[in-house]
């Protein structure tokens, strides 16, 4: 999969995506946070279908944390 045939959201959604990520880290609770990010990862890492892809994102994500 390349960034070619890879889907792109657009802002728009990347601005709804954040609301309901900071909602559901909200929602998880500080103890339960880290374990809903775990889950949520690789429940989208099983949809791209991809563990390259997913690494790569892996390392992108924490570029200038």
């Amino acid at each position: 999969m390349t960034a070619e045939t890879t889907p792109s959201l657009p802002l728009s959604g990347l601005e709804d995506v954040y609301d309901a990520l900071a909602s559901a880290i909200d929602q998880a609770g500080p103890e339960k946070s880290e374990l809903f990010l775990v889950k949520l990862a690789l429940l989208n890492a099983q949809r791209l279908g991809s563990a390259d892809l997913v690494r790569e994102h892996i390392e992108v994500a924490l570029k200038d944390l």
